[in-house]
């Protein structure tokens, strides 16, 4: 995600879908900053909708084209976290679908929702547009940790992986077809970013976020649909715990050396845009050092 003014309208563009599964569809971001790429998965009698775009505008396209593709199967709606982009179009589908998420997704949305929806406001005229008559709706079933959806000779699994880009971050998971929704946990093809450690909250993990790739990786998907980017495979999956875990080592080597922050930070930086130089986000390296750095110091010794 940016900080600095958008000039594009970041819209969803439903002529972009694609099927990449029999009866499995993303309508792809098209290479545009906060769009995500939104999937619809069906089954015999019901419809999942993952992630609705920013605000109503948006969602009312993803709506549209899930009707219509659903013809007359039930809709279901869940998000992959609460960011604004992926969740801030909810309440558009308000009596058309099902909204279901996990129970931390759920707080970070009561509790950070209104904050995020004034600091997105402050990304440029498209975005502040895009945003107009957002409101925040609560969603109508809520989990704790795995959630089975049926939808008719098909199971589609949503998991809560616990903090790591954010608090309430889930992955949808469609066994049958060995699909993936990872949400921003990656992102890919010319969204090949530093993993994004949002500035504005305390409660996400470098550390938690390693954990979580490795579980994903070890759950063997066929297609990795990202938060972001191109549809990819599992090397995908292996590149973010990668850069994870190279991060959390180089992080915490000069950690122990008793370097100053800054110099902990310049080095690691220098680091790992070496390593990936093709890479955007590089102000988000910082970010993320810092989170290890007080994960580090909260370990025992």
């Amino acid at each position: 995600m940016p900080f600095e003014p958008l000039t594009h309208d970041p819209a969803v563009e439903v002529s972009q879908a694609t099927d990449v599964a029999r009866d499995v569809v993303v309508i792809a971001n098209r290479g545009v900053e906060l769009v995500p790429n939104i999937g619809v998965i069906g089954g015999a009698h019901s419809v999942l909708v993952v992630d609705t775009g920013m605000g109503p505008r948006n969602a009312e396209k993803v709506l549209a084209f899930a009707a219509e593709y659903a013809e007359g199967r039930r809709l279901y709606l869940t998000t992959t976290h609460f960011h604004p982009e992926h969740a801030f179009g909810a309440q558009v589908f308000a009596g058309a679908a099902t909204y279901l998420i996990n129970r931390a997704q759920a707080a970070d949305l009561a509790d950070k929702g209104p904050s995020y929806l004034d600091m997105f406001r402050g990304l440029g005229a498209p975005v502040a547009r895009q945003l107009e008559g957002v409101e925040l709706v609560s969603p109508d079933t809520v989990y704790d940790h795995d959630y089975e959806l049926d939808l008719g000779g098909r199971v589609v699994r949503m998991t809560a992986t616990g903090r790591a880009h954010s608090k309430g971050d889930q992955v949808v998971t469609v066994p049958d077809a060995g699909v993936l929704f990872t949400g921003d946990l990656a992102e890919a093809g010319q969204f090949a970013i530093f993993p994004w450690f949002p500035p504005y909250d305390t409660d996400v993990s470098g550390l938690r976020w390693i954990e979580v790739m490795r579980r994903l990786i070890a759950g063997e998907p066929q297609v990795v649909v990202p938060g972001h980017g191109d549809v990819s495979g599992p090397g995908l999956l292996a590149d973010v715990r990668d850069y994870l875990e190279l991060l959390r080592d180089e992080t915490w080597a000069r950690r122990d050396s008793a370097v100053s922050t800054d110099t902990v930070v310049a080095e690691v930086e220098a680091l790992m845009i070496e390593r990936h130089p093709e890479w955007a986000g590089r102000d988000w390296i910082a970010k993320g050092v810092g989170c290890l750095c007080a994960e580090h110091a909260d370990s025992p010794q």
